[in-house]
């Protein structure tokens, strides 16, 4: 039951319902999400189907996304039966496939009884698992995924300022988040102090949500301070960095493991890293690298970096060894 084409028309015309999956990167210049992938696909979309078809929106996608998505197809094909359905995902990257088959929910927004229907009997393989599906509706939807990711966002940040406290104090940060996280009001996820969150989705996502809140003249506040912490969250760990050098690192080798913005993965986007290296590179640093997924990426982002081809032979010689990303690998090392 699962076939692949590079045909958009063969796959649509007999389709009865067709999800947008499309990436929306942060637009450059302004922060807003870019929506020309979204609206390009809901044209093709439009032009290929045939007979009633259920539109779903995964992308992460701003409020009223949806009801312009839905204008288009109107625009391109003024007497298609179809309806417009917001599904967001809240898949982890490293873990899409077991998140999908047990999901925490599955929020379908749509005032459409049709619609529903066919998005019940989409997601019914699941209920096996008891995943609570949430019917809201469309805009509501939309914008409940921007909420998850900006309270995950704070959450971090939170525990990062947090850390900067108990190292100030003489306290232990991963102690004070245990004592927090046990209690199910706050719960323990995300709380793991580091370098400052990336990645494809929080970094954009916060963003997009700040600026559709200005837009509206409600603006976020708490969102606002998260994303300017965070942003100087990751130079400022190169300079914790450089003062643990003892307060200069020119013409000496930094040893950096870990490249990318978590484990389990190959996607260097706003990745912590960049803003170390750059930042250690700035205070003359040579550095050297080493990363089981990312240096590939790595290599296109950065310049003078020489890369390692084990965590060892990165620390060789090296005047200060940097862990920035906790790969399983870097755990089990022989310090």
């Amino acid at each position: 039951r699962l076939t692949f084409t590079t045909s958009l028309s063969e796959a649509v015309k007999n389709a009865e319902a067709v999800f947008i999956a499309v990436g929306t990167p942060s637009r450059r210049g302004d922060g807003h999400a870019d929506l020309s992938y979204v609206y390009q696909a809901a044209r093709d979309i439009a032009s290929a189907m045939d007979g009633y078809t259920v539109v779903v929106t995964k992308s992460t996608v701003p409020v009223g996304t949806g009801d312009e998505v839905e204008r288009i197809i109107h625009e391109t094909r003024p007497n298609a039966e179809f309806a417009v359905v917001s599904n967001p995902e809240f898949l982890r990257e490293g873990a899409a496939i077991a998140d999908f088959k047990r999901p925490d929910r599955i929020v379908i927004g749509t005032d459409d009884p049709r619609a529903q229907g066919v998005m019940s009997e989409i997601y019914r393989p699941l209920y096996l698992n008891q995943s609570p599906v949430l019917a809201m509706s469309r805009r509501t939807a939309e914008l409940t995924k921007y909420a998850a990711n900006a309270f995950l966002a704070t959450k971090i940040t939170f525990i990062n300022e947090i850390a900067d406290l108990c190292e100030q104090v003489g306290a232990n940060v991963q102690d004070v988040a245990r004592g927090i996280g046990l209690d199910n009001r706050i719960g323990s996820k995300f709380l793991h102090a580091g370098p400052g969150y990336g990645g494809s989705c929080f970094p954009k996502d916060t963003l997009a949500l700040i600026k559709t809140a200005q837009d509206f003249a409600a603006p976020i506040r708490i969102v606002e301070t998260v994303a300017a912490v965070n942003s100087q969250r990751k130079r400022a760990m190169g300079r914790k960095v450089i003062a643990a050098c003892g307060g200069s690192v020119r013409g000496k080798t930094i040893a950096v493991l870990g490249l990318t913005f978590k484990p389990n993965t190959d996607d260097m986007r706003d990745a912590p890293s960049l803003d170390i290296i750059t930042a250690l590179q700035d205070a003359g640093a040579r550095v050297r690298a080493y990363d089981p997924e990312g240096m590939q990426a790595a290599s296109a982002m950065l310049t003078d970096v020489e890369y390692a081809r084990d965590a060892y032979g990165c620390a060789q010689g090296a005047d200060a060894l940097v862990i920035v990303t906790e790969w399983d690998m870097f755990r089990a090392l022989d310090l």
